[in-house]
């Protein structure tokens, strides 16, 4: 370390989209990780790096936020470690305002406020290069000059776009431990903050007489009320094809390095005694348990990637704005689209990203019906039915050859939960929220911005790595747990049976199967769905190892097949309907009390979804008989 250079802990704070994060993952790379604050269950990102000069830097990446003024469990989070007052966490020794040079006006408004909390500042001009493109020219001295505080520009996504930031950084001084002296502006206070906002804006900011063409245009198309809908359709569309056809080839790789493995450990042990307990335990228990959800990895990394894009490339406010008139029929805010887009990939940011709603009523509404979008978890369960009894076929000829019929079984899935969690929303709505309105949604587009590879591959890595976390952990010792409960206690000497029904598994499931007889499920089926209360995706990976203890004899290849054999096409349907409405894991519901601060609507959630899943499954099983597919 340079001489007279000590350590420094900065927060990064500014406006939603100003591209603070962005800012944040090219300063820390992949130095970073993400835990809880303390006492809350907002999101915390912190990272370091090392500056030019030698200094070592902690970086805390804080929710985007419109003012100190705060009304979401965000923004109190922001407004807290700020003001040095949030339980856990080290004051800031600076301040980095990350401020949009292309839409300066809120920005400003922020640093005024967070100039009036007397912390250390430093302002940075992000997105510089996309407001020179624009004809956007802004005085950088005569901004800090009115400001009194020091201004840098930084081109994120750039080499070299943080050069002057970091100069400014190896500049400054650790401040003093000191809290801040702040009291919240009342609306009068803001309105006089947005006004010396403005006039620094009209003093340092030049704009061209019209918008960016491009935006322009492509906003004349994508919010349009008919045909925005429509595209947004066909992005969905597009999304579930291809989370079957550009994941095929990995999965096929992936599915093929388990056999090999699970024949060459089958190679090495003997079937009988303890060595031949040994050999049922890594072949059958964790190599096919485990190998049967990390065969779907490939799909949920595609579904993350399409995510990534649309957030990176600014459509996912603009899919907000379109879907605002329909989610507030449903009885949910429009800043609803976000979070339950989000549980497309896992229910649980989903839940957390609900904060960004200002009304606790609102906010509730959308976590209670978060968890019946699709997530990534359902994937392999999904996948593992739709693959063993839909299939794999174009669903027309010629322009629609495309379009395969398991791609669109899987829309169908999807569409089911959409579907579903606005239906509840409205009947929540009539029964929990008679006569309370929803608040009016009001939304700030992002401009449009081309998505960056450094940044798509790191969130990507980011999932990709919780998803395996998920699999070394949870369900892996579920995979113990079932492995060792359909194979112990061991068959008698003269058994005639197979083995697997001398266990404590087929105990449990015969003692479940009455329940589950009218919804077409079998004791095996009992025996899933029970540690797949732990983790969705752990009940394919119980039917592989319960199949495969089951089958030892016949060395079951693949679990699809498996199933294909022995279940009905009614109860295939009625698996999948039961997931579309599946209780959430353990996690999600540990969120939702988290979120909720209690038990209550935890236990209203799982209730009313496993009654839902129950009825659908039951309805489904019994009108599939009735029409011949039972």
């Amino acid at each position: 370390m340079s001489a007279g250079l000590r350590d420094l802990r900065i927060a990064l704070v500014g406006n939603p989209n100003c591209g603070k994060t962005a800012l944040f993952n090219t300063l820390t790379g992949s130095r970073q990780r993400v835990a809880n604050y303390p006492g809350v269950t907002v999101e915390r990102k912190e990272g370091s790096f090392l500056s030019p000069g030698g200094r070592r830097v902690q970086l805390l990446d804080l929710p985007g936020t419109y003012s100190l003024r705060a009304r979401s469990p965000d923004e109190v989070v922001t407004r807290d470690v700020v003001l040095g007052q949030q339980a856990g966490v080290a004051p800031p020794d600076l301040l980095v305002c990350v401020a949009d040079a292309t839409n300066l006006r809120l920005g400003l408004r922020l640093i005024l406020e967070l100039k009036q909390a007397g912390r250390p500042l430093l302002v940075a001009l992000n997105m510089f290069d996309i407001a020179r493109h624009r004809g956007i020219e802004v005085d950088v001295e005569r901004l800090s000059a009115l400001l009194g505080l020091p201004v840098v520009t930084t081109v994120a996504v750039r080499r070299g776009g943080t050069e002057a930031l970091l100069a400014a950084i190896d500049a400054q001084a650790p401040a003093s431990e000191a809290e801040a002296a702040w009291s919240a502006p009342d609306a009068t206070g803001l309105r006089i903050l947005q006004r010396e906002a403005d006039r620094i804006l009209a003093a340092v900011v030049r704009v061209p007489d019209r918008r960016d063409a491009v935006t322009r245009r492509l906003d004349a198309v994508l919010l349009h009320p008919a045909a925005g809908l429509v595209i947004l359709l066909m992005v969905l569309f597009l999304m579930f094809q291809a989370v079957f056809a550009w994941a095929q080839p990995a999965m096929d790789l992936i599915d093929t390095g388990f056999q090999a493995l699970g024949a060459a450990v089958g190679g090495l042990l003997p079937q009988e005694g303890a060595a031949g307990l040994l050999r049922s335990f890594l072949q059958d228990g964790l190599i096919a348990g485990v190998g049967s959800v990390l065969v779907f990895l490939p799909q949920i990394l595609v579904l993350f990637l399409f995510i990534l894009l649309l957030e990176d490339f600014g459509y996912m406010a603009r899919a907000a704005f379109l879907m605002d008139r329909i989610m507030g029929g449903a009885g949910l805010h429009g800043r609803a689209f976000i979070p339950l887009l989000s549980s497309f990939a896992c229910a649980i940011p989903g839940i957390m990203s609900t904060r960004v709603i200002d009304s606790r009523r609102d906010r509730l509404a959308t976590i209670l019906v978060a968890p019946l979008m699709t997530c990534s978890a359902r994937i392999p369960v999904y996948t593992l039915i739709i693959g063993a009894f839909v299939p794999d076929q174009p669903v027309g000829e010629g322009a629609w050859s495309w379009v395969g019929l398991q791609g669109l079984v899987m829309f169908g899935l999807y569409a089911a939960g959409i579907l579903s969690a606005l239906g509840m929303s409205f009947v929540f709505k009539r029964l929990l929220w008679r006569g309370q309105p929803t608040e009016p949604f009001m939304l700030e587009l992002p401009d449009y911005k081309l998505p960056r590879l450094r940044n798509l591959a790191l969130g990507l890595w980011q999932r990709a790595k919780a998803f395996l976390r998920r699999a070394g952990t949870i369900i892996l010792s579920m995979m113990v747990v079932i492995w060792f409960l359909s194979s112990v206690p061991r068959p008698p000497e003269g058994a005639t049976q197979p083995a697997i029904e001398y266990s404590f598994a087929y105990s449990i499931g015969q003692a479940v199967e009455p329940l589950l007889r009218p919804i077409g499920f079998n004791w095996q089926i009992g025996v899933a769905l029970i540690p797949g209360m732990a983790a969705r995706e752990v009940a394919v990976a119980s039917l592989g190892t319960v199949y495969a203890v089951q089958d030892a004899e016949e060395d079951t290849a693949q679990l699809g097949q498996a199933l294909a054999g022995r279940w009905s096409l009614a109860t295939a349907l009625a698996f999948l309907a039961w997931y579309v409405f599946a209780p959430q894991c353990v996690a999600t519901l540990s969120v939702i009390r988290r979120e909720t601060g209690g038990q209550r609507w935890m236990w209203f959630s799982f209730g009313y979804m496993l009654a839902l899943a129950y009825v659908a499954a039951l309805a489904t099983y019994q009108g599939a008989r009735a029409l011949g597919l039972g």
